[in-house]
C-alpha cells in the first residue's frame, strides 16, 4: 500500500503541473468500458468484433535448428506462418431500465483462438462480467470480473487498438501468465522446437489462460468535470487471479490509477485530446517449485500521455516491474536456471517503454503508424555460481527492442484493415556473441502480419 500511495502522490503532482501548461484530450476508457448513459442506453445491446489475420516471422533457428517462442507464432508455437482466427468476442451490455437506469451491466465471451482459449483447448472463455451501480456521486462501485485499470494498451479496447501484436514490454510484464500448481522447477532452458515441429516438444506449459489485463473483484471509480478538463479515478482490489473466478490464496491485489484530460471535442474511443495517467498494481504470487509452496510480490507501475489530434496522434508509456518476470511460455515456475544461483525471475526486476505516432492522410481512409517499444528483464539478476562453465560468473539480464511500421485501411466506421512489419533485436547482455542465450536471441528478425477487424 505504501508503494502504491507514492505513486498516486506523484501522479497528482504531475497532473497538476501538466494541467497548467497543455491543451489537448482522449478517451476515458474507466467511463467508456464501466458505464452506460442513463439516458440512450438500451436493456439489452448486442455487440462483438472479429479478428482474423496472418502472421509471418523471418527468424532464423539456432544452430541446432530450433526454434524459441519468439520466433514462432502464437499461441500454438509451432509454425513460423499462420491463417487464425485470433479473436471473435461476442457481447451484451445494457441498464436495468426501466427498473433502475443507475444499475448497468456488461458480458463479454471469447470465441477466437488465443492466450486465453488455447490453455484449455479452445472453446468459449468469458472475459468480462461485471455490474456497475451509478448511485453514489462521485463513486461509482463495479462488482465482478473486468478489466484491471493500468497500461494503456490493455485497458484500450483491443478492437481500437491501432496494431497487431502488443508491444514486447506490455505483452511480457502486463499479459501475465500464471504459475501451474505443484511442477518441478526447471533444469535448464527450453532450447526450443525443431523446425519441423512434427512430434516436437510443447512450448505452452502454462496450463492456464492469460491474465488478459483482467481480474475479478471490485472497484470504485469515476470522472470529475472542471472548466474543460476531466480527471478520472479508479481503486481496486482484486483476487490477482486473472480470468479464473475463484482465488487460489489469502492474497488480493490492489490497482490505482488517475488521470487527467482537457477536452476539445468529440466523444467515444477517437475523441482528440491528450491523456496524462499514472496506475500502479501490488499483490502476491504463490510459486510451487518442488519445495512448498512460497509467496512472491509481485508489483508494476507506470506513466504516460497519450495525444490525438487528427491527422496526427501520439502515445508514451513507461512501465516497471518488480517480481513474477515471464520468462517465457515452457517456464511455469519463472526459472531459467533451475536449482542454480542465477535465472529466478520470481524475484526479479524488470522495465521498458514504448513511443509510437499515427499519421491519417486528410480525406482518405489511410492511416500511417510507427512504434518503437524496449524492454529489459532480469535486472540486478545474480550471477551464476553452478552449472556449465560457460555460465559462471554470468546472469540473464535480456534486452529486447523492437521498431514496428504499420498502415489502416478502414473500410468504414466498423471495418479495417492493419499491416505491420516489426523487425527486433534482442541480447542477453552478460554473454558474449553466440553463447548462452545469445545463441537463441541473435536470430529473432522480421515479422510481418496482416489483420482484418469488423465491428458489430
Amino acid at each position: 500500500m505504501k508503494h502504491l500511495f507514492k505513486t498516486a502522490a506523484i501522479a497528482l503532482a504531475c497532473t497538476a503541473g501538466m494541467a497548467a501548461s497543455t491543451n489537448t484530450f482522449a478517451a476515458n476508457w474507466l467511463m467508456l468500458q464501466g458505464t452506460e448513459p442513463e439516458s440512450a442506453a438500451s436493456r439489452a445491446y448486442l455487440w462483438g468484433f472479429i479478428q482474423a489475420q496472418y502472421q509471418y516471422d523471418t527468424s532464423d533457428p539456432d544452430a541446432a535448428g530450433n526454434l524459441i517462442p519468439p520466433k514462432l507464432i502464437g499461441p500454438d508455437l509451432t509454425s513460423q506462418s499462420q491463417f487464425n482466427v485470433n479473436r471473435a468476442r461476442i457481447g451484451v451490455r445494457g441498464v436495468g431500465m426501466p427498473i433502475d437506469p443507475k444499475v448497468n451491466y456488461f458480458i463479454l465471451a471469447e470465441l477466437g483462438n488465443n492466450a486465453i482459449t488455447a490453455a484449455n483447448g479452445g472453446g468459449a472463455y468469458i472475459t468480462d462480467a461485471s455490474v456497475t451501480l451509478n448511485h453514489i456521486k462521485g463513486a461509482r462501485i463495479r462488482m465482478g470480473l473486468f478489466k484491471t485499470p493500468g497500461v494503456e494498451e490493455g485497458l484500450q479496447a483491443i478492437h481500437t487498438f491501432d496494431y497487431v501484436n502488443f508491444t514486447t514490454v506490455t505483452n511480457q510484464l502486463m499479459l501475465e501468465r500464471y504459475p501451474n500448481s505443484g511442477v518441478a522447477v526447471n533444469g535448464t532452458a527450453n532450447t526450443g522446437v525443431p523446425i519441423d515441429t512434427s512430434g516436437s516438444q510443447n512450448l505452452n506449459q502454462f496450463n492456464g489462460p492469460v491474465g488478459a489485463f483482467r481480474d475479478v473483484g471490485f472497484q470504485i471509480f469515476d470522472a470529475f468535470n472542471i472548466a474543460d478538463w476531466e480527471y478520472s479515478y479508479a481503486w481496486m482490489m482484486g483476487n490477482g487471479n486473472g480470468l479464473s473466478a475463484g482465488d487460489n490464496d489469502e492474497n488480493k491485489d490492489t490497482y490505482v490509477y488517475l488521470s487527467a484530460e482537457q477536452i476539445y471535442g468529440g466523444k467515444g474511443p477517437r475523441r482528440e485530446g491528450m491523456k496524462m495517467f499514472l496506475w500502479a498494481q501490488n499483490g502476491k504470487r504463490v510459486l510451487d517449485v518442488g519445495a512448498g509452496p512460497v509467496e512472491h510480490d509481485r508489483k508494476r507501475s507506470g506513466i504516460g500521455f497519450k495525444y490525438l489530434k487528427k491527422p496526427f496522434r501520439a502515445t508514451v508509456e513507461y512501465m516497471k516491474g518488480e517480481g513474477m518476470i515471464f520468462q517465457g511460455p515452457d517456464k511455469p515456475t519463472f526459472d531459467v536456471n533451475g536449482p542454480g544461483a542465477g535465472g529466478d525471475a520470481a524475484d526479479a526486476d524488470a522495465s521498458g517503454w514504448y513511443v509510437e505516432g499515427g499519421y491519417y492522410l486528410t480525406g482518405t481512409p489511410w492511416q500511417f503508424d510507427i512504434r518503437y517499444d524496449s524492454f529489459t528483464r532480469m535486472e540486478g539478476d545474480a550471477n551464476i555460481t553452478a552449472g556449465p562453465a560457460p555460465l559462471i560468473g554470468k546472469n540473464f539480464e535480456m534486452t529486447f527492442d523492437t521498431i514496428t511500421l504499420g498502415m489502416n485501411y478502414n473500410f468504414n466506421k466498423k471495418t479495417r484493415m492493419t499491416f505491420n512489419v516489426s523487425d527486433t533485436t534482442a541480447e542477453a547482455t552478460a554473454f558474449p556473441a553466440g553463447a548462452g542465450p545469445n545463441a537463441q536471441l541473435e536470430g529473432i528478425d522480421k515479422r510481418y502480419a496482416l489483420q482484418m477487424t469488423h465491428i458489430f
